[in-house]
């Protein structure tokens, strides 16, 4: 099953943290693709360091509350600690979709509810992957068109890389070709 997952951090080592939670993903699932990482204002909460964002699509064997649950234990091995909503985080890992699954579980709502209202997610989203929809709302690309991208940036460097990747992070370097952006 092809499956969508968010990552963010604004605490510590953002890139060393986003790069963890890439390789324990790819030791369960197989990566397929994987954006750049998106320097983000954050969006809500108490005033905190910026956020750094990343989009990993992957293949999966495991069902959708497991994937749930393996990003769990990745933030909970990254020191992540749950003390106010929206507050600073060494990690944070959001299942955004999993293949067109609807669920309005409240363990695990797919797709993620506020996906299509969050820059921070949609940017990377599309970098990693351009021709990326969300079932019942669309391409990921015109959903970013809609959203206020004010405070993302796109960094080139760090990047991000998964052991079966040829190339560096982003659309291009995604689709195999050995070219990196």
């Amino acid at each position: 099953m092809r499956a969508v997952l968010a990552l963010g951090a604004n605490l510590g080592d953002r890139a060393a943290a986003l790069q963890a939670a890439v390789d324990a993903i790819d030791r369960a699932n197989r990566v397929v693709a994987l954006s750049a990482i998106f320097e983000t204002t954050p969006v809500g909460g108490p005033s905190q360091p910026d956020f750094y964002n990343a989009v990993v699509v992957v293949d999966t064997k495991l069902a959708a509350i497991e994937l749930l649950d393996l990003a769990h234990r990745i933030e909970d091995a990254a020191g992540r600690v749950r003390l106010e909503h929206w507050g600073p985080r060494t990690l944070d890992v959001d299942v955004l979709a999993y293949g067109d699954l609807r669920s309005d579980d409240p363990v695990l709502t797919l797709p993620h509810p506020r996906a299509h209202e969050r820059a921070f997610v949609l940017l990377p989203w599309l970098d990693a992957d351009p021709a990326a929809r969300i079932v019942g709302l669309g391409a990921v690309a015109d959903l970013a068109a809609t959203v206020d991208t004010d405070g993302v940036r796109r960094l080139e460097q760090p990047s991000l890389r998964w052991a079966g990747a040829s190339s560096t992070t982003g659309a291009a370097g995604a689709a195999g070709d050995g070219e990196g952006r």
